[in-house]
């Protein structure tokens, strides 16, 4: 028999998913073990996992899943066509529906006149501490997109407004704000996206505290400190109103054991796991009783990298299950990450 390892493993749904399905009774084990609660598997069982992990990637509703699996492993294969085709006809009627209302929304848009006030024609030179400009460039840059449709999210802005720079990145999933003082800075406000490759160039110079000179030129920016400098274009598009972004009702505010937290989710292989909020906030077990806390579903190897660098005294803010969940430093609130839950329905 195979254990809920080797089938996670080889079936490509992951441990979390399989105890899913087993309390969905779309694929419980063959076996449990009564004392310790631990699920085993046929050999059979392997074909119907993996044949379940490509419905769930073609997006099957579970419904149809289970049905599908019941006439498979049945032997009356004549229903799982049909099943087969109902889904990839609305799964076109879907698509047909969404070119649709995008196609409506493309002709609603139009030139939008920005009431942002954006200075980069002139030459403007700030300066900043580097030590505090290379502690907020850390605290952001986890958060920097790869997806090659959306470039502008390949890249950190940089918004100067009066004395503060803020940094900001995001690849849609999670955010990440922080701020640095500036000094020199009299004029409009700035914003620029700086490509990622720039940005750890600038970073690699960031070594003491020495003061660092910031130089923008129109859509060039430089960054020198101890007589080096790195210097480059930013990206062409722009970048999306983070503050419209971060405008987040208050929610409760739970401290963090960081280190234990991070050792258990070291522990996750898959995509996806659960947090139970109550006091504290752990990641939660299958045996955790129900009504014990709100349970948040995120990404694991997310929620490490927002916790990167951080120490007790960490906050995590939650508003409710749908929105996004806030990690606040212990020392200031001008650094903070948002972390889009994820659905834990597998």
């Amino acid at each position: 028999m195979h254990s809920i390892g080797e089938m996670g493993r080889d079936s490509g749904l992951g441990v979390s998913a399989l105890r899913f399905y087993d309390r969905a009774g779309v694929l419980p084990p063959a076996r449990v073990d009564p004392a310790t609660g631990y699920r085993w598997y046929t050999p059979e069982q392997l074909d119907e996992a993996r044949l379940l992990a490509r419905l769930r990637q073609a997006g099957m509703p579970l419904a149809d899943v289970r049905l599908v699996l019941a006439a498979w492993s049945g032997g009356d294969t004549g229903l799982v066509p049909r099943l087969l085709d109902g889904h990839l006809r609305r799964l076109e009627r879907e698509l047909a529906d969404a070119r649709g209302a995008l196609s409506a929304v493309r002709a609603r848009l139009g030139p939008k006149e920005s009431t942002m006030t954006t200075t980069t024609a002139r030459t403007t030179r700030l300066t900043v501490p580097a030590d505090e400009f290379a502690a907020a460039l850390d605290s952001v840059r986890f958060a920097v997109g790869t997806d090659p449709e959306l470039p502008v999210l390949g890249g950190i802005l940089f918004d100067v407004e009066e004395a503060d720079l803020h940094l900001v990145a995001t690849d849609r999933y999670r955010m990440a704000v922080a701020r640095a003082t500036t000094t020199g800075h009299g004029g409009g406000r700035i914003q620029l996206t700086v490509p990622a490759p720039l940005v750890d160039a600038m970073r690699a110079l960031l070594t003491d505290d020495s003061p660092a000179l910031l130089t923008v030129d129109g859509d060039a920016i430089e960054v020198e400190t101890q007589g080096r400098r790195v210097a480059g274009r930013a990206l062409g598009e722009e970048f999306p109103d983070y503050r419209r972004l971060t405008r987040l009702p208050e929610g409760r505010r739970i401290p963090l054991d960081v280190p234990a937290l991070r050792q258990a989710l070291a522990g996750q292989d898959g995509e996806r796991c659960a947090l139970l909020l109550t006091d504290t906030v752990t990641v939660a077990d299958e045996v955790d009783e129900p009504g014990t806390g709100d349970r948040v579903g995120v990404d694991p190897a997310f929620l490490l990298d927002a916790l990167a660098g951080g120490d007790d005294g960490m906050l995590l803010e939650y508003v409710g299950p749908k929105a996004p969940l806030v990690l606040l430093r212990p020392d200031t609130e001008d650094a903070f990450s948002l972390l889009m839950p994820c659905t834990l329905d597998a």
